[in-house]
């Protein structure tokens, strides 16, 4: 990690060792990105062994809703970690202090303001989803436990990305583990009962997350504190451009959860089965996704940070590799997914969604190395602030996306995740396309543009 002006005089490994640097950063953050889905995973194999596809479905209707609220604010960690890259590239460590310190100010804020106005909203919340009866139910409880935890789920983004900003990648990697290993040790406690605990099902899935990311929380605060440090002398932090960042964010945000809500909504209408299998395969496309993002959060740190010391070349070169490396990595996991498909089968899917799953898995296994480009690209573009295109290339594809969805739920074929699976390959393909020629060549008014 680099720390304090004369740090920032060093020069950066990556010119010297650009690939070995690159894998340096992005191993740490890869297992950190497969580490935070876990959670997820963990509650969905701990549920799936409750009787009937209603507690599934639940938890997938419940999850969603729950990551759509927060998906919401990732700016608290995307421009966190651009603007500490920036600052600590130009060797201006009291800024970097200065927004990680404010970025946390406002993720604790808006977590419980989250809180206090959620809670309220939770049956409609699950009816957008599609639930209804038992999984309504199921959900509404299940969403409601996670929401205790809304401020260290925002407060540990932010301090993520501060993290990572300032080279840092192995933090959050110890965190995201820890926190992992807490929830599993819960969730066998929480869901089924042990001793004096009674089993809890679906809301002792959500309080196990809930515990677990406290944990988390306190320990990230604790590191960034001692490491980077944190003031309440926050002025010349940036407010406006946070907020502005957050703007453009929140509406990339809004075209991403309106699709994901479509396909979620869409699997859901078409009974528990589908719901479940949906669930699972969603589970994993997340997994896959975060995984797929390794290279692209490094380079959005390399890319931040060189861009702040005023070198463009070096900035372009992070860009080619991380496609590289990210699309290497597509492949890998596609192959990876296709060989493990009964075994997934098995983990995650009640056996009456056996039959609906396997079809649209094969889909998301192929559509891996499309959507390993679309991620590095949008690393890359984060890294250099390109926000605006961003959000407009986001808007764009999930228009095109919930289009298709909505033909899709009107004509109701056979083999619907078949369908729902395909339009979320297209979907990534438009944001691919975009994001690499905003690179090369370079259009309209492109940061990296030669």
């Amino acid at each position: 990690m680099l720390d304090g002006a004369d740090e920032s005089k060093q020069r950066h490994p990556f010119l010297d060792r650009p690939n070995r640097t690159l894998l340096r950063m992005a191993v740490p953050v890869l297992f950190s990105l497969v580490a935070e889905p876990l959670t997820g995973l963990a509650d969905t194999a701990f549920v799936a062994r409750l009787p009937g596809s209603e507690p599934v479905a639940a938890l997938g209707v419940g999850t969603m809703a729950f990551s759509a609220i927060f998906w919401a604010f990732a700016f608290l960690g995307i421009a966190t970690q651009t603007e500490v890259a920036h600052s600590v590239g130009r060797g201006d460590h009291g800024r970097a202090v200065k927004v990680i310190s404010l970025a946390c100010l406002l993720a604790a804020s808006i977590g419980l303001a989250l809180l206090a106005i959620s809670v309220w909203f939770l049956v409609p919340i699950a009816a957008v989803f599609g639930a209804e009866g038992l999984v309504n139910d199921l959900a509404r409880e299940y969403m409601l436990y996670r929401l205790l935890g809304a401020p260290a789920v925002l407060v540990s983004l932010a301090c993520f990305g501060g993290l990572r900003g300032a080279q840092d990648m192995r933090t959050p990697l110890y965190v995201a583990v820890g926190v992992n290993a807490v929830n599993i040790l819960l969730d066998w406690a929480f869901v089924f009962g042990v001793g004096s605990i009674p089993g809890m099902g679906v809301a002792g899935a959500a309080i196990a997350s809930t515990v677990s990311q406290w944990v988390g929380a306190f320990w990230c605060l604790a590191v960034v504190h001692r490491t980077l440090g944190l003031t309440w002398r926050m002025r010349g932090a940036g407010m406006a451009r946070l907020m502005r960042v957050g703007g453009d964010l929140f509406l990339r945000t809004g075209g991403v959860l309106v699709f994901l809500t479509l396909c979620t909504r869409t699997a859901n209408k078409f009974g528990a089965d589908q719901g479940a299998a949906f669930q699972a395969i969603r589970q994993f496309f997340i997994f896959s996704a975060l995984f797929l993002d390794a290279f692209a959060i490094t380079g959005q740190s390399l890319v931040g940070y060189f861009l702040g010391a005023d070198d463009k070349l070096a900035a372009r070169k992070v860009a080619r590799l991380v496609c590289w490396w990210s699309f290497c990595t597509g492949v890998v996991l596609c192959l990876a997914m296709l060989l493990g498909t009964d075994f997934v089968a098995w983990l995650l899917v009640p056996p009456a969604a056996y039959a609906v799953f396997g079809p649209g898995w094969v889909v998301v296994s192929l559509s891996q190395p499309i959507g390993s480009l679309s991620f590095a690209t949008d690393g890359i573009h984060w890294g250099t602030g390109d926000f605006a295109y961003l959000r407009n290339s986001m808007l764009l594809a999930s228009a095109v996306g919930a289009a298709c969805i909505l033909a899709v739920e009107a004509v109701r074929p056979d083999h619907v995740l078949v369908y729902i699976w395909l339009v979320s390959a297209l979907w990534t393909f438009i944001r691919a396309g975009l994001g690499l020629i905003r690179i090369w060549p370079g259009i309209g008014h492109a940061p990296l543009k030669a």
